[in-house]
């Protein structure tokens, strides 16, 4: 069934959109990741305008990334106060990226920068994460116990507060850098910043895994609803039409990757996140090192 969507001003099928939708939901509510460095390259496959495709995808992130705190909600997998301090910083961050990013507009080649921290960032991370994981996997079929956290440099800073439902007892200032780098990221790159997220709070913070992803999710929606009032106010990207459908995917699948990330374990969620994010990674290395199939490209000043 095809659809008109006016503002990208093309035609889809509509089971197509509510698909996408529902596969970027699933992968909200197992991670912890809103998705945006997904859904955003899979618009742009099915002939989405760039412009709509950012401004439209962090609408989608929302509905997916709330569908599936409710549900974390219920299982009592989301830290609220240290939600709370990410997304002070989270908010802070953003507001410089925009800045910055506006800075870098101004000298040019910002899209060529744009992928290049994509591919620096997840190539970095999905590397990390695999290699522990395996690490890890490895170690649980040997037998081995699970090494205990220790203290590290984080645990000596000041201004501590106690997270009772990650079980912590930390310094205030590790939760608000991470929220902060994720907020300039997120502005720059335009996703919610959740792949960044989820593996600084497991490795700089030390938190549970279960209870990452649902707090990850909870500073999500509030960054992403800013960065789409943004569009939807200043830009006018913001497909009514594509938003709904990808929202009703969302929304379903998020409370289906919930379960299913639920039953599998700690060290099997980290390793599916990270190939996933390679995964990413390399398709974007890919569309930089290859040749476009249209070298130049004519637009209109003003």
């Amino acid at each position: 069934m095809q659809i008109y969507l006016p503002i990208a001003e093309v035609s889809v099928n509509a089971f197509l959109l509510l698909g996408l939708g529902g596969i970027v939901g699933i992968l909200s509510g197992m991670f912890g990741v809103g998705g945006g460095f997904l859904i955003t390259p899979l618009l742009f496959f099915i002939g989405i305008p760039p412009a709509v495709a950012v401004a439209t995808g962090t609408n989608q992130i929302v509905a997916s990334s709330f569908s599936a705190v409710l549900a974390h909600l219920k299982r009592r997998t989301v830290d609220l106060r240290m939600g709370t301090v990410l997304l002070i910083g989270g908010l802070i961050g953003a507001g410089l990226g925009v800045f910055i990013f506006n800075y870098l507009k101004s000298l040019g080649q910002v899209d060529l920068l744009v992928k290049l921290c994509y591919v620096l960032f997840l190539g970095v991370i999905g590397a990390m994460m695999f290699v522990e994981s395996v690490n890890a996997i490895r170690n649980t079929r040997k037998g081995k116990a699970p090494k205990r956290k220790k203290h590290n440099w984080v645990h000596a800073l000041p201004f501590k507060m106690r997270f009772r439902t990650s079980g912590l007892y930390l310094s205030v200032l590790p939760p608000l850098a991470v929220g902060l780098a994720v907020g300039i990221l997120a502005a720059i790159m335009g996703v919610g910043g959740g792949f960044i997220m989820v593996p600084a709070m497991i490795y700089i913070l030390g938190m549970p895994t279960k209870v990452v992803i649902g707090t990850s999710l909870f500073q999500i929606i509030f960054v992403t609803a800013f960065s789409t009032m943004l569009h939807a106010t200043t830009n006018y990207t913001v497909d009514i039409p594509l938003a709904l459908l990808l929202l009703i995917g969302g929304v379903i699948g998020a409370q289906f990757g919930t379960i299913i990330g639920l039953k599998l374990k700690a060290e099997q969620l980290r390793i599916l996140l990270a190939i996933m994010v390679l995964a990413v990674c390399f398709k974007l290395a890919l569309d930089l090192l290859l040749m476009p199939s249209e070298l130049y490209s004519l637009g209109m000043d003003g």
